[in-house]
């Protein structure tokens, strides 16, 4: 009884501290909810519809913007729902529009019809390194050698030159041999004889191609060193002959005229003309050719043709100008051989007069002096055409070399050279001109 009357006397006071503690922790829970909610102002209730934006009468002038960072939520009780703070619409800065011209900028065309892209981003200058081969000789026909860039004036259209270039070192070579099969058949045999010269006169440092023609033109080999193969192709050409010698054909089976019966002809109507056939000499085509096939050579060699004719022209679907621009275009130096009429002096001489209609008959100091090559090797006995393949080769390869920046030099327009030496005893041989190659090439 005792014990139980006690715990019926501290009961209610037990329960009275509870119920003040509970009262005490509530009230804190509020004024943390009501500090919350002056802070971050509630989020708009889902039932409420989405505020509306006022629109601005275009006649009206949108109000003036308040000031900054004066607008402050609106403070709710716990248990209210919050409306949205109402935004006023802020006067925004006027934006210029993008430019939206995708033209580049120098492409617009200034005031006046002057276009701003050519001035400022064509501003080119053409130049053309020109390298010019020369060979000096003396009164007697040999080489001279020990001469100084002082020595040489180079003009180009009669306008002096600064030179910027100057060697006597020798140059590997690519040569193409261009060998005429259309000479009598006894000139042809007497040239294969001296092939084996024609091979001794080359260094092992050297490139050979070799072209024939008649009618038409054959490449035999591409650039290859001297070595067995171009024997074997210099082997094989022994088998082919040279024009017989003896008049043209003009009767018979294999004669020019119309079909015939016991020698009448089969159309009484038509005369009977018999005219011998003309065979085509197309040496400016076998020129192109050679031409074309250095043309791809390295520019660090020395480029020649090495031409074994008579120097007959006639027939060629290429003009001799159009040769000679190729020519110009890749420096490259004819040498010529000449030999059967060609080397006869009185008559090569003769030959050289040109007949419309009638091609050349001896057509090669024109190239040969055009380019640079010197003089034409005449040659008539076997031994002669030996020596001279010595001094082809050797005069080729043994040049000065001069050069000098030529500025506005246009691709395709023919520009004259000429070269001086300051001593009267002394002959020179160079190209006459050049034509400046495309830029890139």
């Amino acid at each position: 009884m005792a014990l139980a009357s006690k715990r019926n006397r501290w009961w209610p006071g037990c329960l009275a501290i509870c119920l003040i503690a509970g009262i005490a922790v509530g009230q804190q829970q509020t004024e943390a909810q009501k500090d919350k909610s002056q802070s971050i102002p509630d989020a708009p209730s889902a039932s409420q519809p989405p505020a509306t934006f006022p629109s601005v009468p275009s006649s009206a002038a949108p109000p003036a913007a308040p000031p900054a960072n004066r607008t402050t939520p609106k403070e709710t009780g716990p248990g209210e729902n919050a409306a949205p703070p109402t935004s006023t619409p802020e006067e925004t800065p006027e934006i210029t529009p993008m430019n939206t011209d995708t033209t580049f900028p120098g492409d617009k065309t200034a005031p006046g019809g002057v276009n701003s892209r050519d001035q400022l981003f064509k501003l080119r200058v053409i130049t053309n390194q020109v390298l010019i081969p020369v060979t000096v000789k003396d009164n007697s026909g040999f080489m001279v050698d020990g001469l100084l860039p002082k020595d040489f004036s180079v003009y180009e259209n009669g306008v002096r030159q600064k030179l910027n270039f100057f060697t006597s070192d020798p140059f590997p070579l690519s040569a193409a041999v261009v060998f005429d099969l259309g000479m009598p058949d006894v000139t042809v045999q007497k040239v294969y004889r001296t092939f084996p010269a024609l091979q001794g006169a080359f260094s092992q440092f050297d490139e050979i191609s070799f072209f024939t023609y008649s009618s038409n033109v054959s490449q035999l080999t591409d650039f290859t060193a001297v070595g067995k193969k171009l024997n074997d192709v210099l082997s094989q050409l022994q088998t082919v002959t040279g024009n017989n010698n003896g008049p043209p054909v003009v009767n018979g089976p294999f004669g020019p005229q119309g079909p015939t019966a016991n020698g009448v002809p089969l159309d009484p109507t038509v005369p009977h003309v018999i005219t011998p056939a003309r065979q085509a000499h197309v040496l400016n085509d076998a020129l192109l050719a050679a031409a074309l096939d250095l043309s791809k050579r390295p520019r660090d060699r020395r480029k020649v043709i090495f031409l074994i004719s008579d120097g007959r022209e006639y027939g060629s679907q290429t003009s001799y100008k159009d040769v000679l621009k190729v020519l110009l275009s890749n420096g490259i130096t004819v040498y010529a051989l000449g030999v059967d009429a060609a080397a006869i002096p009185v008559y090569s001489r003769l030959q050289r007069l040109h007949l419309p209609r009638e091609g050349y008959g001896n057509i090669l100091p024109k190239y040969v002096s055009a380019t640079g090559g010197g003089e034409v090797f005449g040659a008539l006995s076997r031994s002669a055409i030996e020596d001279a393949y010595a001094r082809a080769t050797r005069e080729a390869r043994n040049q000065y070399t001069l050069g000098y920046i030529a500025h506005g030099a246009a691709p395709g327009t023919y520009h004259q050279i000429d070269v001086r030496v300051d001593r009267p005893d002394l002959k020179v041989y160079a190209k006459d001109g050049y034509y400046p190659l495309p830029p890139g090439r």
